[in-house]
């Protein structure tokens, strides 16, 4: 396989000259040149304004096709990407945009509307992603540049711009390709620091694991495009073998979603539980629960029939063309698991996190097993820091090309971050069973200490809490000494079936009380309480469980 990424993209574009690349659902599409054509003319941009080789660009907006443009064009300039969650606040992303030392921000216009430059001494320019017009510039060069781009650009190509003329920065696979910032759900925001070996390995994967993919493949982009789950496996690794992909450019409601599956019909889905488990509690779970279903289930004969017609009906769901649904990025609820995999749907878990760029552990769906996310990825390596590493659950170890260079002007978090012998600690804990394959038992730093010393893994708890009538999600939470679940209950089913509020914090002790009849007494949950809003989420949507540790019962 070709070493350099820019190469491998530079490939791909020629190849796939004619073909569309990029699309705002129901909006534009950009193809293969016309990306080439928008790389080139930042590219320009970025030559006259000043901007050398490792200089930092920050990139902050909803997905969209020129998000990817920006992002292209940023690391074949040989630049660092710095993407941005567009979700954060200002006051995140003047840090970020501070702390990176960005020289210029692609910004999308609400989000520049809450931002003040005066706040963000390092940029000398701020550019809007929808039309690359300059919002802010410190040099007027930049706004010259900006109005006469079209000119320099018609001297430096006379006779058209063509695929021959693409001659991206020649990367190396220890060079620093991206800084990605994550407010992990234990602690606050670091950047991380990708080479371009971590970004290359991970493409390779995609090609590795699905090599039927290529310039005839659609998929559906709906993960934060600046987080690298969404970013490596709806975009980057698609732009590689000529793919097109299809930014979904509002929130991705589940009904915006399925429309979306519908028309577009992708051939593989990249997804975090929270989407699936929606299908399966608002779909799924009233079907099955249903008295004569429930009876039919328990008939072996009826019960495949059964299966086989809520399988088709699934797969009809996500469009029908898919291969597999690959779901990352936080816990999946083991009954909505177990029972996909019951029913034989093509979907797999698998393991990551951004310091991997992400991709750590996956299996095939048709070669994983129940509860697992797979086995160490191509070129990594994985290992238990525990006694009996197939019973006794310790930190997960990774090594190999996609780990992280180390955190952005973070030495002593960089040093913390990996054993003398250089195994990334991820502050995951878990077991591998005897054929490699990886049991995730949950974060190190929210695993509470029970009274005997006992682990306990809050996570799991939630798993058996989620599953319970009205309740979206919930977090489980110590304080002196005991358990409380705060849960965040669906208040809309409540209302339509009548159910006033006192009625709800009624359910939801009855909930509690069912909950600890399942749990060990060391386990078992004090109090509860209702939240009244969802709880605040990372980019792969993990709950940020370290705002929620002082909060009383």
């Amino acid at each position: 396989m070709e070493r350099s990424l820019n190469k491998q993209l530079e490939n791909s574009f020629r190849a796939n000259w004619d073909n569309p690349a990029l699309s705002d659902y129901k909006g534009i599409t950009l193809h293969y040149r016309d990306v080439a054509r928008r790389i080139e003319k930042l590219h320009i941009v970025f030559e006259l304004c000043g901007v050398r080789k490792g200089d930092k660009i920050s990139i902050c907006s909803r997905n969209q096709a020129n998000w990817g443009v920006v992002f292209l064009a940023t690391i074949t300039y040989g630049a660092v990407a710095v993407p941005i969650l567009h979700e954060f606040k200002p006051g995140n992303i003047h840090h970020i945009v501070n702390h990176s030392e960005s020289r210029i921000l692609f910004a999308g216009d609400s989000i520049w509307e809450q931002l003040n430059e005066s706040e963000m001494p390092s940029i000398e320019a701020a550019i809007l992603v929808s039309d690359f017009s300059v919002l802010y510039a410190k040099d007027q060069i930049v706004h010259e540049t900006r109005a006469h781009l079209n000119e320099y650009f018609g001297k430096r190509y006379p006779k058209n711009f063509r695929s021959e003329h693409i001659n991206y920065h020649k990367d190396s696979p220890e060079e620093l390709a991206i800084i990605n910032y994550t407010s992990g759900t234990t602690g606050f925001s670091k950047g991380v620091m990708l080479p371009y070996r971590a970004l290359k390995s991970n493409v390779d994967f995609g090609i590795e694991v699905h090599p039927q993919l290529g310039n005839k493949s659609n998929v559906v982009s709906m993960l934060p495009t600046a987080h690298m789950y969404g970013m490596m496996f709806e975009f980057l690794f698609e732009m590689a073998v000529g793919a097109h992909v299809h930014f979904l450019t509002r929130v991705p409601s589940p009904k915006i979603i399925m429309d979306a599956f519908a028309e577009i019909k992708p051939d593989i889905i990249i997804a975090v539980p929270l989407i699936i488990e929606k299908i399966y509690k608002k779909k799924l779970q009233p079907i099955i629960n249903k008295t004569a279903i429930r009876i039919f289930l328990r008939l072996p004969v009826i019960d495949q029939k059964i299966q086989r017609r809520i399988l088709g009906e699934l797969v009809k769901t996500f469009g029908g063309r898919f291969k597999e649904v690959i779901i990352g990025g936080a816990a999946f609820n083991k009954e909505a698991e177990a029972f996909f995999r019951k029913i034989n749907f093509p979907f797999t878990v698998g393991y990551g996190m951004t310091e991997c760029a992400p991709i750590i552990t996956y299996a095939p769906w048709d070669n994983t097993r129940l509860f697992s996310c797979g086995k160490a990825a191509p070129r990594m390596q994985i290992m238990i820091d525990s006694a009996d590493s197939q019973n006794i659950p310790g930190e997960i170890l990774c090594k190999g090309d996609n780990v992280m260079l180390g955190y952005f002007k973070n030495q002593e978090a960089t040093e913390a971050a990996f054993t003398g012998d250089r195994w990334m600690r991820t502050g995951d804990m878990g077991v591998i069973d005897s054929d490699g394959y990886l049991y995730i038992r949950g974060r190190s730093k929210s695993m509470i200490l029970g009274p005997s010393g006992q682990n306990i893994y809050p996570e799991e708890i939630e798993s058996i809490i989620n599953n319970m009538p009205y309740v979206v999600e919930s977090l489980v939470i110590e304080n002196k000494g005991v358990l409380h679940a705060l849960i965040y209950p669906d208040f809309e089913q409540a209302e339509a079936d009548g159910i006033s509020a006192s009625g709800l914090e009624k359910k939801m002790e009855e909930n509690i009380a069912l909950v600890n009849e399942e749990l060990p007494n060391y386990c078992k949950i004090a109090t509860s309480k209702i939240f009244p809003e969802e709880f605040e989420k990372t980019p792969k949507r993990s709950i940020k469980r370290f705002l929620y540790q002082s909060i009383e019962d």
